[in-house]
């Protein structure tokens, strides 16, 4: 069978392979993969810069951002076949730390898990995958065309839990939220948002395309100035930060409200000096009560929370989100920046 595969830590060394197809185990679900979602981390592997192949081979199977029907399921267990579902990403370490131990297994501590991907286990951008039922996510039918939105949902899903659970430490009701990045995250986050009744403002850098419109029809406000315009007469209560900006990150912090939160979701690429007033973003965090977290990942309760909402969500805002579908055989082109992306796709199936 067909499957997008890559040698990690080797730029440029993408390709359709033919690899073996894939034989379930006992209790495992047999899949055919339907899409996949491209995404920085897809780009970033690409690129050599980081991924490591399963034990005992070479290349790695490519694509987190699942979406499959399920063509044999075990008799015992919950599935069925034509099912439409989505598998977890990450697997707990073998001899499993506190948290994974504890099914929090995106708050590993020692570093031992395994990613579908990324990390020491086969991604999903193939033909045919297995999986475990326990890590598998059924999804609701009238997704088939979006469901692979479902990974980076988890993501935004763990965000917003992060932000209210630590809002819980003293009287909480949030009003507004700032989202810095309209991409799929951004965007997704914001759609959290508003499902969640708050006024939701989302920046980015560009005053054209898709976004604004995407934004706007989540009866929330887009904005193309600079952070600290926006923040000056906004003072959100809540920040999601989803690009991995330094100056955003920082200006992030000093611009929410008293008891502001920021939960960071952008990753930052290093080697890059900016000049910050240390001092007054620790005097503004102190005197305000205010927190800034770091989240990636998600467990299986944020695989249910992203379910439910993109359950919620109006099909046509999500059809829109994916700007872009490309099939397996193209697969450089979803590797391509364009005008106008926000969600490029790779189908798996003619």
């Amino acid at each position: 069978m067909r499957a997008l595969t890559t040698l990690p830590l080797t730029a440029d060394s993408l390709e359709v392979s033919e690899v073996p197809e894939p034989a379930p185990g006992p209790g495992e679900l047999l899949v055919d993969g339907l899409a996949v979602g491209v995404c920085g981390t897809d780009k970033e592997i690409a690129a050599g810069d980081y991924g490591w192949a399963p034990a005992g081979r070479e290349r790695l199977v490519l694509g987190h951002e699942s979406l499959g029907r399920v063509r044999e399921a075990p008799q015992d267990s919950d599935f069925k076949n034509g099912d439409l579902v989505v598998g977890v990403v990450r697997r707990p370490d073998p001899e499993p730390c506190g948290a994974c131990a504890h099914g929090e297994f995106d708050m590993c501590r020692n570093g031992n898990y395994t990613e579908h991907g990324i990390k020491e286990l086969d991604g999903f951008a193939s033909e045919q995958w297995t999986c475990e039922p326990d890590y598998a996510v059924r999804i609701d039918p009238r997704l088939a065309d979006v469901g692979m939105l479902m990974e980076p949902t988890t993501v935004v899903a763990k965000a917003w839990e992060q932000v209210e659970r630590i809002g819980r430490r003293a009287w909480f009701e949030p009003k507004s939220v700032l989202v810095t990045g309209a991409g799929p995250i951004g965007l997704l986050a914001a759609l959290l948002g508003a499902q969640r009744g708050l006024d939701v403002h989302v920046l980015d850098v560009v005053a054209d395309g898709p976004k604004p419109g995407l934004v706007s029809d989540l009866g929330a406000t887009y904005h193309h100035e600079g952070l600290d315009a926006v923040t000056e007469k906004l003072r959100p209560d809540v920040v999601i930060e989803a690009t991995g900006v330094g100056q955003l990150v920082f200006g992030a912090m000093s611009g929410t409200s008293s008891y502001g939160i920021v939960c960071l979701t952008g990753v930052s690429s290093g080697g890059r000096t900016l000049s910050v007033d240390a001092g007054a973003v620790n005097r503004d965090i102190v005197l305000e009560n205010d927190a800034v977290v770091g989240s990636v990942n998600a467990n299986l309760r944020h695989y249910a929370q992203a379910a439910e909402a993109l359950e919620r969500a109006d099909l046509d805002w999500l059809n829109r989100l994916v700007t872009r579908r490309v099939p397996l055989e193209k697969y450089a082109d979803a590797f391509e920046v364009r005008d106008g992306d926000v969600k490029t796709v790779i189908t798996l199936v003619s």
